[in-house]
C-alpha cells in the first residue's frame, strides 16, 4: 500500500459517515445505492435507498415486480432511465446468470446500465477486485494531488487518471479504498473552499504547493439547455380525472402524466385554447376553465421546463378522451408514478 493509500484509508476510519450501504458487502445493495448515489445527493438518497431495499430485498423481487411500482418508488429522484435500466438488468442476471451477480467487472460492465464506475465500485466493495473507482470526487482528488490538466470528459484523460488510481490502489481491502478516496473528495478536498490547512495530503499535493487549488481539476463544459413548455390539464369529470403514459423516448419515459400539450412558446389560455389539441380534447364538449392556474419553471441537467397546469371541469365526456387516456378515481391519483411537478401541483389542487 502507498503513502497515499495509507493516508486516505486511515482518514476514512476515523472520519468516514454512518451511511447504510456501507454496513454491507451484499452486491445487490452495493448496486441499488451505487444506482441511486449517480445523480442523487447523500442525504436526500437515504430514504430512497431504505423504500427500495424495503419494497425489493432481493434480485428476485425486482426482477418480477410490476415496472409501474417501480417507477412509483423512484418517484421524485429523476433521471427515470435508472430505474428502468435497473428493472432490465434484475431480469437479465436471474436470467443468463442464475439469479446471481457476476463477480468479476468484465462481466459486471456488460449489464445495461452499469458502466466502469459502478463496476468497479461492485467488483471491489463486493468481491475484492483492484478495480479503481473514478467519480467526479476521485477525478477531483487524483487532479489536484498530482497536478493533471487532463479532462476526464476524453478518452485519454479518463485512461490517464485510471492508470495512477490501478497504481496506489491495494490489493487488500480494494472497496475501503475505493470507499475512502470518493468519500475524502466529498468532505476533505470538496469542489469549493476546501481546507488545505488540514489535509492530510497537503506535503504531497501538487495543487496545494503550487497555489492551483482553484484551478484544478478543469472545468467541465456547461450544457447548453434547451427550453421546452409543457402547457398540462387537470380534467375533472365529477369523481374522475384522465392520465396518459408517456411511452415516447424523452423524459420521464413509462410514467404517467396529465393531458399534455407541448407549444414551442410560452402561450396564454385564450391562444392555447386555439390549438388542435385542445380542440381534440373538449371536442363536443363545454369545458369550464379555472382562472387560477398553476406555473412552474423545472430545471433538469439538459432542459428547462415552463410550465403550466390548467384545471378544466367537464360534465360529459367525448370519444377522444375515452379512447386515448386512462380515466381513472381522482382518489388513485397516488397510485400512479408521476413527475415530481405535477405531484406537487396535485398536492396543492386537491386540498
Amino acid at each position: 500500500m502507498t503513502n497515499i493509500s495509507k493516508s486516505l484509508v486511515e482518514w476514512y476510519s476515523r472520519y468516514k459517515r454512518d451511511l447504510p450501504w456501507r454496513e454491507t458487502k451484499n452486491p445487490y445493495h452495493i448496486w441499488v445505492s451505487e444506482i441511486i448515489l449517480q445523480q442523487t445527493r447523500v442525504n436526500q438518497g437515504f430514504n430512497y435507498y431504505y423504500r427500495f431495499i424495503d419494497k425489493f430485498p432481493d434480485i428476485k423481487s425486482l426482477a418480477f415486480s410490476n415496472i409501474d411500482d417501480l417507477l412509483k418508488i423512484w418517484q421524485g429522484l429523476g433521471y427515470y432511465s435508472r430505474a428502468r435500466n435497473m428493472h432490465f438488468t434484475a431480469q437479465d442476471i436471474i436470467n443468463n446468470y442464475d439469479g446471481e451477480f457476476p463477480s468479476d467487472y468484465s462481466e459486471l460492465i456488460k449489464l445495461k446500465g452499469i458502466g466502469d464506475y459502478t463496476a468497479s465500485a461492485i467488483a471491489s466493495i463486493s468481491f475484492n477486485q483492484a478495480t479503481p473507482v473514478l467519480d467526479g470526487n476521485v477525478f477531483r482528488v487524483i487532479a489536484r494531488i498530482y497536478g493533471i490538466s487532463e479532462s476526464t470528459q476524453r478518452n485519454a484523460g479518463k485512461k490517464h487518471f485510471k492508470k495512477i488510481l490501478q497504481e496506489i490502489i491495494p490489493d487488500e481491502n480494494p472497496g475501503t479504498f475505493n470507499q475512502a478516496i470518493m468519500e475524502f473528495g466529498a468532505l476533505q478536498c470538496t469542489p469549493k473552499n476546501p481546507d488545505c490547512e488540514n489535509c492530510i495530503l497537503k506535503s504531497v499535493c501538487f495543487a496545494y504547493t503550487n497555489n492551483m487549488v482553484a484551478e484544478l481539476p478543469l472545468k467541465k463544459q456547461k450544457i447548453t439547455q434547451r427550453i421546452r413548455y409543457f402547457n398540462y390539464i387537470y380534467i375533472i369529470y365529477k369523481d374522475f380525472t384522465f392520465i396518459e403514459k408517456r411511452t415516447n423516448n424523452d423524459i420521464w419515459k413509462l410514467l404517467y402524466q396529465l393531458p399534455l400539450i407541448e407549444t414551442e412558446n410560452k402561450v396564454s389560455i385564450e391562444n392555447l385554447e386555439k390549438t388542435q389539441e385542445w380542440n381534440q380534447l373538449f371536442e363536443g364538449l363545454e369545458p369550464e376553465i379555472d382562472i387560477n392556474f398553476y406555473k412552474k419553471k423545472h430545471i433538469l441537467s439538459h432542459q428547462i421546463l415552463v410550465t403550466h397546469v390548467y384545471k378544466v371541469r367537464i360534465n360529459t365526456m367525448n370519444d377522444f378522451l375515452l379512447n386515448n387516456y386512462l380515466k381513472i378515481y381522482m382518489s388513485t391519483l397516488p397510485k400512479y408514478g408521476i413527475p415530481k411537478l405535477l405531484e406537487n401541483y396535485l398536492k396543492v389542487a386537491n386540498k
